[in-house]
């Protein structure tokens, strides 16, 4: 119980590791993508659709037991850029690392070079009608793709370490889908095949890193103005009470943002839908079938478990 309040500790109130729209938000947007895809891939989907939404979190849980998996979440652009537009950085990998060097890019994000190549295994596992490789790539790849589409995970001062407002992070990905996804409309038209999947997945990146400066400001001007009595509630959670930001300080920070959050989720659950799609497209179109069993748990799967529930992400040490 002790881990387990732990870990609703660290969704509620840390940077990076609160990990991106939560994991109620990861699993519903990788669960919509699946209602985006064309008919012809829709029934493959529709059979899995449980797993794929209970696995959205994996890429997260993954953080606790893996040292590589930090840097594929997120791109500092404010590393390699001082204002948007985002224009300094090569699109493609081996150009980016004759420019900067593999360390300096790992040390600051790949999330969408890592979005790409995850295209490219689920290109691959497609051709090989490889259903287990399918159904674990589209979940991750979900989960990276959901990650580019949030402002705090395109810049350095991701949950306002640098600027006094540390928890904006959670703030803005968990607390506010928390409390108003339900009114959000997830159905959010068919996804078309992508020509340019890499152009696709920077301009997702580059107007999270836009858009930054404002969930920063806009915060930071609440913060200022807003009662300091009246900022945090408690709230029953497992068997506690927990402190999170309370409906009202939400409601005005919603307010003020103007519909992103909602907007960048509705955007996040078609672009997820279409890299399948193009994935699919592109591994020539197989045939799938409707009945196959879904992964069961691996090795790999009960030592990220086993990482996950001791509450020590793997990462650059401003994470922890």
């Amino acid at each position: 119980m002790k881990r387990f309040f732990f870990a609703l500790l660290c969704l509620i109130f840390s940077g990076k590791d609160a990990h991106a729209w939560g994991f109620h938000g990861h699993r519903l947007i990788n669960r919509y993508a699946v209602f985006c895809l064309p008919e012809s891939l829709f029934g493959f989907y529709k059979t899995h659709i449980h797993w794929l939404a209970d696995h959205a979190t994996d890429a997260d849980k993954r953080r606790y037991a893996v040292a590589e998996e930090a840097c594929r979440h997120y791109l500092d652009c404010d590393r390699y850029e001082h204002a948007a537009p985002l224009d300094t950085l090569p699109m493609w990998w081996n150009d980016a690392v004759a420019q900067y060097g593999a360390d300096t890019l790992q040390a600051h994000g790949i999330v969408p070079w890592h979005c790409y190549l995850m295209l490219q295994r689920l290109t691959d596992a497609f051709r090989e009608k490889d259903i287990a490789r399918i159904l674990r790539i589209s979940a991750d790849l979900g989960h990276y793709i959901a990650d580019a589409h949030v402002p705090l995970h395109a810049c350095g001062n991701y949950n306002g370490q640098r600027t006094g407002q540390h928890g904006i992070h959670g703030l803005w990905e968990s607390r506010i889908p928390e409390l108003y996804s339900t009114s959000y409309d997830k159905l959010v038209g068919t996804s078309a095949y992508l020509n340019r999947p890499m152009e696709a997945i920077w301009e997702v990146i580059g107007e999270s890193y836009a858009a930054s400066d404002s969930v920063l400001r806009l915060e930071r001007g609440l913060n200022a103005a807003f009662p300091p009595a009246l900022k945090y509630s408690w709230e029953n959670r497992g068997n506690g009470l927990v402190r999170v930001y309370s409906q009202a300080y939400c409601a005005a920070y919603d307010s003020l943002l103007q519909g992103m959050v909602v907007r960048r989720f509705r955007e996040s659950i078609g672009m997820v839908a279409a890299y399948w799609y193009t994935a699919w497209v592109n591994a020539g179109q197989p045939d799938l079938p409707l009945s196959t069993a879904a992964p069961g748990l691996s090795e790999a799967d009960k030592w990220m478990e086993q990482g996950f529930m001791q509450g020590i992400i793997i990462g650059r040490p401003e994470e922890h």
